[in-house]
């Protein structure tokens, strides 16, 4: 027995040390719900944690504009409604115009209609969504996926050539006689067939970006599953353990004082 060197309380005090670090540990999990407090909890799980969480927010970036385009192909198509509905009284308005009991002043007054609504689709071309025109020439380039993957969208230019524009389809024409109304009337059926497809295509480009968006939301789903796995607590397991370590620390500190009181038994000896 000795007095100076008590390795048994150095010994308990270590076990102590390690149980009370490991208890501050599971307590900072269940109360941050993260597996990973620190670097050295899981060096290489923290790592890619960090680029899926990089990820998750270029995807949630990308989403974000691809619901933006849609919002300006819906802007769009519903100023093209508008279009359809004007050119659709201009044909009516270059029949009519065609028929030989009509006189000049009822044919004046078809072509006051028909200029009102040549001069509406006119300003049309000049709208603007968020300060971008919405008809030009050129589509827009939208950026789909946190790789920066762009899709080039289908132009509407209303002010296009004639087989692909609205505007140059009927420009210059007039209904003021049955013989112009009859010309007007086969140009305008020529803006109605270059609107059609102009709305088609942007149909296609709402499909595709609704379906990109559906896809980088079930992508951010999948990502933030796997990137749960790898940094979200347990919190059951980790309650387990929280209980264990708590015992180990309460125990531990009891042993400490046993083992601190060993040298006492030395001194019996002396008395």
């Amino acid at each position: 027995m000795v007095i100076n060197t008590n390795t048994s309380a150095m010994n308990a005090s270590r076990l102590l040390g390690q149980s009370s670090t490991a208890l501050s540990k599971s307590l900072a999990r269940l109360s941050s719900g993260s597996r990973i407090t620190s670097p050295e909890d899981d060096a290489a799980g923290m790592a890619q944690s960090i680029k899926f969480d990089a990820q998750i927010n270029r995807n949630t970036a990308a989403n974000v504009n691809v619901l933006n385009a849609v919002s300006f192909s819906q802007t769009q198509d519903g100023f093209l409604q508008k279009v359809q509905k004007a050119l659709d009284r201009m044909s009516e308005l270059s029949v009519l115009a065609q028929d030989t009991t009509k006189t000049n002043s009822d044919l004046s007054n078809y072509q006051s209609e028909f200029t009102q609504l040549q001069s509406y689709i006119s300003d049309i071309t000049g709208k603007q969504f968020n300060g971008v025109s919405l008809f030009t020439s050129s589509g827009l380039s939208i950026t789909i996926d946190s790789d920066a993957v762009t899709f080039s969208a289908n132009t509407a230019d209303l002010a296009g050539a004639t087989s692909t524009g609205v505007l140059n389809a009927y420009s210059g024409i007039s209904i003021s006689t049955s013989t112009a109304a009859y010309s007007a009337l086969n140009q305008i059926k020529t803006a109605i067939q270059a609107l059609a497809n102009m709305r088609a295509q942007i149909g296609a480009n709402i499909q595709r970006l609704n379906l990109t968006s559906e896809q980088l939301t079930v992508l951010n789903e999948n990502l933030t599953a796997a990137n749960s796995r790898i940094k979200d607590v347990d919190v059951a397991d980790e309650s387990t353990q929280f209980a264990k370590l708590n015992i180990l620390v309460q125990s531990g500190t009891a042993m400490l004082a046993q083992a601190n009181l060993l040298p006492q038994s030395a001194l019996r000896l002396l008395g």
